[in-house]
């Protein structure tokens, strides 16, 4: 009986909920989120109509991974279009170091509605200017 004890406790305390690698680097993204990007691109990320895209439900960030995570890691200047509409406006480099890009584009690419994959320190550094 003691064994049995014994080994539901340590069941029971190692079945646990373990850290979530996604659910931690969005909660440090939102925090970035709030400091950098919430200006123009609005607390549900629903933009500003002809000025900001919004990154909500946006095309341009599950479609154009790679030069979303350049606009974030480097700002972004000239044409895009998302979700239909032509935005031409820039965005300055926010001069975020290469966990924080990781970390903020994990909050948008999950938040409001948006199911994207996670982002990796490794794509993110892969990325040049």
């Amino acid at each position: 009986m003691k064994i049995f004890l014994s080994l539901f406790l340590l069941l029971f305390l190692f079945s646990g909920k373990q850290d979530d690698p996604l659910a931690s680097s969005m909660k440090r993204g939102q925090e970035i989120y709030q400091d950098f990007c919430i200006n123009c691109h609005m607390q549900e990320g629903e933009g500003v109509p002809g000025a900001f895209p919004p990154l909500a439900g946006a095309d341009f960030l599950l479609n154009n991974r790679e030069a979303s995570i350049h606009a974030v890691k480097y700002g972004q200047k000239g044409e895009i279009v998302v979700n239909g509409e032509t935005y031409n406006n820039i965005m300055t480099p926010l001069y975020l170091a290469d966990e924080e890009v990781v970390d903020v584009m994990n909050f948008i690419l999950n938040s409001w509605g948006n199911k994207g994959e996670i982002v990796t320190l490794e794509e993110v550094e892969a990325v040049e200017e």
